[in-house]
């Protein structure tokens, strides 16, 4: 498995319980070991981004919650959009450079 950053895991939990979850049902769908799950779940709900509800016993996510996802979101498609664009302007840039080191005005420099 590849390695995931505490944001994407984050990101995972809440999907998991926006339409509320348990904490097994959180803990396969994030594939966390319970250590993981109980820290995470502390840290989401210290920060209001994920509440329990002792009548279901079920974790939801909050406004809050909503708010982050939907920010990650759009990180994500703008860093996959910079992604995509990179390899055009990597190749750009590296036949400038050789242009520029052919060129007699920019030998002396």
């Amino acid at each position: 498995m590849k390695y995931r950053s505490s944001t994407e895991i984050i990101d995972l939990i809440l999907r998991c319980a926006s339409s509320g979850a348990s904490k097994t049902k959180i803990m396969y769908k994030a594939y966390l070991s319970y250590s993981q799950l109980k820290e995470y779940l502390t840290f989401l709900q210290e920060r209001d981004l994920l509440k329990y509800e002792d009548g279901t016993q079920l974790y939801r996510m909050t406004e809050r919650g909503l708010r982050f996802m939907n920010a990650y979101d759009e990180i994500r498609e703008l860093v996959s959009q910079t992604e995509e664009a990179a390899p055009a302007d990597r190749q750009g840039r590296q036949s400038a450079t050789k242009t520029a080191a052919k060129s007699p005005e920019l030998q002396n420099w």
